[in-house]
């Protein structure tokens, strides 16, 4: 099974595990609950994957890389007790707290979410003496004699043995009770969830073209090779800050990252034309139709002479930028409706007041509200920076009426009524931009390649990315749904070819 669908069993599990009944107690046999164990190759994202589970599913996560720990800490510390058995007091040895389970308690405490997920990282690789532990853990749901408090959910996590020589193989009484997974590097699985986090655009060209690229781990006698999902996105996080210093990325970089020789110096190569091509090219110019009648030409004239990869990465430069403006919009445009919403509470709340200062009230206690629901870790970094602008927006708002000494309430909500306007009129002015830079990439593409395999790239990568997909159904772009035949055509055709070889073991495309 691949990553995501790693994810959703998760979820899923989540949900039968935690379900309750109408009195609020679990309907899951507690003994019934088990284990799930992860296994996959090192850099996969089985980590990114539980913090991505935890926020959507608004729940506390606890992760520890086990082997990180002694016996002490995972287990807890012997200490001696007194205690009476038939009139005799005896001194018998008793356990400290774990660590691990503290740490539950703790985030319960902090975050206020009674359930969750307890994650332990690499546990098929702990030292001699941690090993019995792990498996009275997995078996019994304790750490010493301390049990994983109730509404927490179990998730281990560990690599095959040929990826790590520390690697000790569960028994089957271990097996067998709890849920292992097999996870698998799949490339079209990894450049979903690359689009959505904003990976840089020359990795995501290159292994939309060579997805074999895309997860290699090899331990020859050489020494041990390994190209992994971390590594192409730590790779894209530090190109991007690069570019914005001005800092030129070579072959020696890439191989930082990019642990097999061939791979990252094919990758380099690439960059540096994506930079041309990117240069070249003149993409958000012509998106935004600030390229001049000559310019618009020439660069046609060579995109049709181009080959196969020159094509496709300009393609997906125009891609890109396509993602990039529709991201950017599609923030903004969260930020005004959230900002109406909040507006409409500010009304109400002034509702019966006689003075304007009473705003001062009420945007501390917005300050107050989202900053307890990012205490309790309900907030992603995108809701943070939405409630920060929000704020931002009314404390604004609130300077200009006292600036222009407005006290009264009726006349200070229907000026800030109209400086809402002015922000709504500037959205409004973004949403053209973008749509007006589609059927700009759609025309473009139309005059140098005509109803051919580019045409179709951008339909399809558009069409599978989730945010371009969502503004597309929301706002329209006549371009795109023109376009549409030729996708389910193409599709139908894909359709029928499978069947094809089905029937015909021999079937030629």
């Amino acid at each position: 099974m691949n990553i995501k669908e790693a994810k959703d069993e998760i979820i899923h599990t989540l949900a039968a595990y935690l379900k309750k009944d109408e009195a609020g107690r679990y309907t899951y046999p507690r003994v019934r609950q088990r284990p799930i164990l992860l296994i996959g190759p090192p850099g996969i994202g089985k980590t990114a994957i539980m913090e991505q589970i935890a926020q959507e599913c608004q729940v506390g996560l606890v992760a520890y890389t086990i082997t990180h720990h002694t016996r002490q800490s995972a287990v807890g510390l012997p200490k001696i007790v007194s205690k009476c058995y038939g009139g005799v007091s005896w001194d018998i040895t008793e356990y400290t707290m774990s660590e691990i389970i503290a740490s539950v308690y703790e985030s319960m405490e902090k975050t206020g979410k009674k359930e969750g997920i307890l994650f332990i990282d690499e546990i098929n690789c702990v030292s001699e003496t941690l090993a019995p532990a792990m498996l009275q853990f997995l078996q019994n749901k304790t750490f010493g004699t301390h049990k994983v408090p109730e509404g927490w959910v179990i998730v281990a996590a560990g690599n095959p043995a040929k990826y790590n020589k520390s690697v000790r193989e569960f028994d089957i009484v271990t097996l067998d009770r709890v849920r292992k997974i097999e996870i698998e590097g799949e490339a079209d699985v990894w450049l979903e969830y690359a689009r959505k986090r904003q990976i840089h655009g020359a990795i995501l060209s290159y292994l939309e073209m060579k997805k074999d690229c895309f997860y290699i781990v090899e331990n020859t006698v050489d020494g041990c090779f390994f190209v992994t999902a971390r590594g192409w996105e730590d790779l894209s996080e530090l190109l991007k800050s690069y570019e914005e210093l001005g800092i030129q990325a070579g072959k020696a970089l890439m191989e930082e990252f990019l642990q097999k020789e061939e791979i990252a110096g094919d990758f380099a190569s690439y960059y540096v034309l994506y930079q041309k091509y990117k240069e070249d090219y003149q993409i958000p110019e012509i998106l935004k139709g600030t390229i001049n009648a000559t310019q618009y030409e020439k660069v046609c004239k060579m995109a049709q002479m181009a080959q196969f990869e020159e094509r496709f990465t300009v393609t997906e430069l125009i891609l890109d930028c396509l993602d990039r403006e529709i991201g950017i919009f599609t923030l903004e445009d969260k930020k005004v409706r959230e900002l109406h919403e909040l507006l409409l509470h500010l009304k109400a709340f002034l509702q019966d007041k006689d003075t304007t200062e009473f705003m001062e009230e009420f945007i501390e206690n917005t300050k107050k509200s989202w900053k307890a629901r990012l205490d309790a870790e309900l907030l992603t970094e995108e809701e943070v920076h939405l409630e920060k602008e929000k704020t931002k927006m009314l404390e604004t708002y609130f300077l200009r009426l006292r600036e222009e000494h407005i006290t009264d309430t009726k006349a200070g909500f229907d000026r800030i009524r109209t400086l809402f306007e002015q922000l709504c009129k500037e959205r409004e002015k973004m949403l053209k931009t973008v749509l007006r830079s589609l059927e700009n990439a759609f025309s473009f593409l139309e005059k140098c390649f005509g109803e051919e395999q580019e045409l179709l790239l951008l339909e399809t990568g558009l069409t599978g990315n989730a945010r371009c997909s969502a503004f597309l159904s929301r706002y329209g772009c006549p371009a795109y749904f023109r376009h549409c035949g030729l996708l389910l055509y193409k599709e139908k055709e894909q359709k029928l070819q499978e069947k094809c070889k089905m029937v015909l073991p021999d079937f030629q495309n």
